[in-house]
């Protein structure tokens, strides 16, 4: 076998020990859809019907807000899924299972990447309960085949970088209660973005920021893919925000996964 054929090999052993670790504890995957269910549940029927009013749409109201909000739902659902990849890195560097491995004929890479695909698998079936829960308030999204696999392959893209973001946020923290805390400003920007509000309803600065970040081109593709509005520009961007995202990910949970001690 080649050096690639042993690699590929090792992460997927890696990848079943972490599926192995998500099927015995279920409430990880719940926690993901948790928090994007409760804002989606809040959002529609507490401020659905003026904001859906806001948006200047013919019909209006919770139904028309529903559609407007799922996409940014789903992003903040890739979000908080980064806090629980960045733990469970972290209670393996700390808790003394990544020094057996180095001990044995493992590739260095399998380690990172067992990690990362899981946590992508485990984010997408979460990302599936908000979808479900998003349709039974009113959801109706237009998208045909080609754009519900576009939107799949861009909501996979965005939660590939992130994992691999909150990978190195674990591996940069020295306890599983600092690892927690890291990813949290991930959950932040959501918020500050198109996710729940059109950028220019805000105030000129947050404004400002609010289109220039990452996650506004993100849900931008998403809500034209889902919803058969134009996309313009916003699908190179997002992909390009996704594409340096990972990088910088992997480049800094290489380099910390290689010179960090571990016990």
């Amino acid at each position: 076998m080649t050096t690639l054929s042993y690699t590929v090999a090792d992460s997927a052993t890696m990848l079943r020990r972490n599926l192995k670790h998500a099927l015995r504890y279920p409430s990880l995957t719940l926690i993901v859809a948790g928090m994007p269910i409760v804002f989606l549940l809040l959002f529609v029927y507490v401020f659905g019907g003026t904001l859906g009013a806001g948006l200047g749409g013919v019909s209006g109201g919770r139904a028309e807000y529903a559609e407007y909000l799922a996409p940014g739902l789903l992003v903040l659902a890739i979000a908080s899924a980064a806090q629980g990849t960045a733990i469970s890195i972290a209670m393996d560097m700390t808790e003394g299972i990544i020094t057996r491995f180095r001990t044995l004929s493992i590739a260095r890479a399998a380690v990172l990447a067992g990690h990362v695909v899981g946590a992508v698998i485990q984010t997408m079936i979460g990302l599936a309960l908000v979808v479900g829960v998003a349709l039974l308030v009113g959801f109706r999204p237009d998208a045909g085949l080609a754009e519900w696999l576009a939107a799949l392959g861009l909501l996979a893209l965005v939660s590939l970088a992130l994992s691999w973001l909150s990978v190195a946020m674990g591996l940069a923290t020295k306890s599983v209660e600092a690892a927690s805390n890291l990813p949290m400003p991930l959950l932040l920007l959501p918020f500050l973005s198109s996710g729940f509000v059109p950028t220019e309803s805000m105030p000129a600065g947050l404004s400002w920021f609010a289109e220039h970040q990452p996650f506004t081109p993100i849900i931008e593709t998403l809500r034209g893919l889902l919803t058969g509005t134009a996309i313009g520009s916003s699908g190179v961007v997002a992909v390009a925000w996704c594409v340096a995202i990972s990088v910088v990910g992997w480049l800094w949970a290489r380099r910390n996964y290689e010179h960090r001690p571990v016990r």
